[in-house]
């Protein structure tokens, strides 16, 4: 039997999504394999859709476990969360077939990052937003989105342990809403290179400080050279906020969460 649990966390505290071999016990994988298994009562190795960096949170990530062992679905999710830090929750759990693939058979990605744009920043969202001191050009940065979209190779927003096959991506969305002083940015597409979204920010960033023209993301596709683009900002702002897949897996979360704005 397969099962796809949707999770979110608060990244912060871990070392990305990824079990490792030095710091397995601080990854959200590890934590979330040792909880299933144990409800389970069998060896349970997840596998997620978006494996989040250092830092990074989650509204709506995805994984799938395939399982002897039959539970209500009650039971799987409290019981599972009872098991789990504070910071790492299954929201829902779905029933799924074995051409199920949390990551394969995703078809687009929906990243958001968050920033905080004002002189200070209150205590309580630190590690959660990126604090963004200088005025921001919205318009500006708006102008930009439109170089982004599409088919394109995206060497230049691409961090040097990428180890995806091609820099070829297709940007389905991306979109930006202010709201108060928080400035929210949601890229959508149908996979991402390592770090991509980060740098691509940063780089929106810049633009909106007029540090360069909206045109230069333009450039920036066209030239592929990493060292040109602008400098990656922090994880802290940043959340897989939501993933995509073909209707007959029915797999329906409410991307509408979003708890700080």
């Amino acid at each position: 039997m397969k099962i796809a649990l949707c999770i979110e966390y608060n990244g912060s505290n871990y070392f990305g999504w990824q079990a490792q071999t030095k710091k397995s016990k601080k990854t959200i994988q590890y934590y979330v394999d040792l909880a299933i298994s144990k409800i389970s009562n069998e060896k349970i190795s997840t596998v997620c859709a978006g494996r989040t960096d250092t830092g990074v949170h989650a509204i709506n990530q995805i994984i799938h476990f395939n399982t002897l062992s039959k539970r209500k679905d009650e039971s799987w999710i409290n019981g599972i969360n009872s098991l789990l830090p504070n910071d790492i929750r299954v929201k829902k759990i779905f029933h799924v077939d074995e051409s199920f693939h949390a990551r394969y058979s995703a078809t687009s990605r929906k990243y958001r990052y968050v920033i905080y744009n004002d002189f200070l920043l209150p205590p309580f969202i630190n590690d959660l937003v990126l604090h963004y001191k200088k005025k921001l050009d919205i318009v500006n940065i708006k102008r930009s989105i439109k170089f982004l979209l599409g088919k394109q190779d995206f060497s230049s927003f691409r961090s040097s342990r990428c180890q995806s096959s091609s820099p070829i991506k297709t940007i389905k969305e991306v979109k930006i809403e202010v709201i108060k002083k928080f400035i929210i940015i949601d890229i959508m597409a149908d996979s991402f290179l390592y770090h991509m979204v980060r740098n691509i920010v940063g780089t929106l960033l810049d633009i909106g400080i007029h540090k360069f023209k909206p045109i230069h993301i333009k450039h920036l596709i066209s030239i592929k050279d990493r060292s040109k683009a602008s400098k990656m900002i922090s994880s802290s702002g940043l959340y897989l906020f939501n993933v995509n897949y073909s209707k007959k897996y029915k797999i329906n979360t409410n991307n509408k969460d979003f708890y700080l704005c």
